[in-house]
């Protein structure tokens, strides 16, 4: 298994890195979409920062890794043991799967175990990448080109958390919770609208004009490929430190408050950009109170406001045939106007 990159050690890409930060500590934000010229690190970032991640509590023997202080979201097989908290865990790391653009349906929601039903004679179900990315990464590169069908399934499991497979005699539903990491060149072509929703913040990337900066990224990752243990201990330390981080985070969430004032400003910002529905706002406000939570802070204040506005509504945003600026200058425009007024 290859060793990933220290995601401390990326050099710039802030606004990337804050988002998989966010959705680090808030799952539920609803993903990362990460567009960009190739080779600015998007998935160095998400690889890197799923290793950082604490190792998480599953049920021994459970094939989607089941928590075991979930009571919500458990497959069928938990389901029937009643209360999972006396049941034997285990630690395992946090999973990245990737979902290749030619995956079939079959492997990507699971499929009859054709193994066990030639040689046994029995009706069994292989989970697919849906299973084993439960409660981590589904990272899919090149999102923009996956095929419609896949999109629909990715939509259809993002809405409810769960995946229902009614095929070849087999009746399977499962927890399948992931956040889900999509990257790509918009050159290439923009996502349907209905997966681009899915997505709670929205970011891109671009090659560093900065010449010190490009000869840092040059210079790690030079050091990185001659001797890949020897730099992850040198920036374990501060992975460490990050890991910290995200452990106090999540256990403040739940704590950060939002008075009126920020519900106001969410309000007022989604106005004058013309966003469709309210998802803009939930966004919005709940990845402010992820930031708050990171930074220490007991309530959401102006400062992760701003800090998220842009990645929370750049992608959320109606064409206006009239304004030929792009959707993130509109959205910095909306935040000096509505914060500076």
């Amino acid at each position: 298994m290859s060793t990933p990159y220290p995601f401390s050690a990326i050099v710039g890409q802030q606004e990337m890195k804050q988002a998989i930060l966010i959705a680090a500590i808030d799952p539920g934000i609803g993903g990362v979409l990460v567009m960009g010229d190739r080779g600015t690190g998007k998935s160095t970032a998400v690889r890197g920062l799923a290793a950082l991640l604490p190792p998480m509590d599953v049920v021994a023997g459970c094939r989607y890794g089941c928590d075991p202080a979930g009571d919500h979201s458990r497959c069928r097989d938990c389901g029937a043991q009643g209360s999972l908290r006396s049941a034997r865990k285990l630690r395992a790391p946090v999973p990245v799967v990737d979902l290749p653009l030619g995956a079939s349906e079959d492997r990507v929601v699971g499929a009859l175990d054709i193994e066990r039903a030639l040689t046994q004679g029995v009706k069994a179900f292989e989970p697919g990448l849906l299973a084993r990315a439960h409660r981590g990464f589904l990272y899919i590169d090149e999102v923009n080109l996956l095929e419609d069908h896949l999109v629909d399934l990715l939509i259809d499991v993002a809405a409810s958390g769960e995946n229902i497979v009614e095929r070849e005699g087999l009746s399977v539903r499962h927890p399948a919770r992931f956040v889900l990491v999509g990257s790509g060149n918009p050159e290439e072509g923009d996502l349907r609208p209905q997966l681009l929703d899915r997505f709670g913040l929205s970011v891109e990337v671009k090659t560093p004009t900065d010449l010190g900066e490009r000869i840092e990224v040059v210079k790690r990752r030079d050091a990185f490929e001659r001797d890949a243990q020897a730099f992850v201990a040198r920036w374990r330390k501060e992975d460490q430190r990050i890991r910290r981080r995200i452990v106090q985070a999540r256990a403040a969430l739940h704590d950060v408050s939002a008075d009126d004032r920020a519900l106001d400003r969410c309000a007022r910002l989604c106005i004058a950009v013309g966003t469709d529905g309210l998802r803009g706002e939930l966004t919005l406000l709940r990845a402010a109170r992820a930031l708050a939570a990171w930074d220490g802070a007991a309530s959401v204040g102006d400062a992760q406001l701003r800090s998220v506005a842009t990645s929370a509504l750049r992608h959320r945003l109606r064409r206006n045939p009239l304004d030929d600026a792009g959707s993130t200058v509109r959205v910095e425009r909306a935040v000096a106007e509505v914060f500076d007024a």
